[in-house]
């Protein structure tokens, strides 16, 4: 990705692209969901061994240093306009780093992943919400449809082909915090494509990711306080480092090139393949079963996608 030119988002809008720098963001629309379910199937994992604050402000501290070497000539070159804009970049930084960080390694102790997977499931419906009614994005009929489609296959993956579990479904204090980081990235999604910035895309996501650390310093300090230390030791290390190449550089990198590129009601849509990610994902590496429903999920989510970004 180019670091070293201004940007706005009327520069930006998907209609003054190439037609080969959309066919890229296509291609990337269906490798962004993989990056992005590192994250949840590493928390799992990495449960017992560090805090849920502590796992969000190490994860992006790490992806902070990592940025530094592409970002912090651009960002001293562009200082003033990273003041202008410091109240922007911390509130991008609390919505994307700081709650949609923690409050997912929080909720994910108390919940189940069948509710996880449906109260997420719902957040490209408010991006495309946000973005059509907070700044007037258009939204076809057939874009409609395919938004409608793929949520209708991320049902039938999380009911696992039945409609009745979805009747069982009871919100838990674990629920909420997912879904108040669910709102939070449908946020944090349409201001970051609408918000005006003259800083280059890396500079930019730097300095978001600054205001991120930022906001859960304090937090990370007050867990730390009340008992909850994480462990020193390789394993954690590991983790941590991880989360910050994958779940964070390369997963937020490629979805601000897809958004940029998309548009933010499209861009979304990825978050309905995380849950078939996840299903083949445990077919491959673990040993599960791939269920009818996951193949009856896929029929509906990948055409609702296309039907989602196709051009007027």
């Amino acid at each position: 990705m180019a670091t070293g030119t201004t940007s706005t988002p009327a520069e930006e809008r998907p209609g003054r692209l190439s037609l080969s720098g959309r066919r890229v963001a296509l291609v990337l629309l269906f490798v962004a969901p993989a990056l992005f379910a590192a994250n949840m199937l590493t928390a799992r994992a990495t449960h017992e061994l560090i805090p849920p604050v502590a796992l969000a402000f190490w994860r992006w501290f790490a992806t902070l240093l990592l940025l530094l070497p592409f970002a912090a000539g651009a960002l001293l070159r562009y200082r003033r306009e990273v003041a202008r804009e410091g109240r922007d970049l911390v509130l991008l930084g609390a919505l994307g780093m700081g709650v949609c960080g923690a409050f997912v390694y929080i909720g994910a102790d108390t919940t189940t992943a069948t509710n996880i997977g449906l109260i997420y499931a719902a957040s490209p419906i408010l991006i495309v919400v946000f973005a059509r009614f907070g700044y007037g994005e258009p939204l076809s009929a057939l874009q409609g449809l395919g938004v409608a489609l793929s949520l209708a296959g991320v049902l039938a993956v999380i009911c696992r082909g039945d409609p009745r579990v979805l009747l069982g479904l009871r919100l838990s204090v674990g629920d909420l915090w997912i879904l108040a980081a669910m709102v939070a990235w449908a946020l944090y999604s349409v201001l970051l494509r609408h918000r005006p910035s003259r800083l280059p895309p890396m500079a930019r996501f730097a300095a978001i990711v600054a205001g991120g650390v930022l906001v859960l310093l304090p937090f990370t300090l007050a867990e730390a306080l009340a008992g909850e230390v994480p462990r020193l030791d390789s394993a954690t290390v590991a983790a941590v480092l991880f989360l910050a190449v994958v779940a964070s550089f390369g997963a937020y990198q490629v979805y601000g090139l897809i958004q940029r590129t998309l548009g933010a009601g499209p861009t979304g849509l990825l978050m309905y393949l995380i849950p078939l990610y996840n299903g083949v994902l445990a077919w491959l590496l673990l040993g599960e079963r791939l269920e009818p429903y996951h193949l009856a999920g896929a029929a509906l989510v990948l055409p609702g996608i296309y039907l989602a970004t196709r051009r007027r």
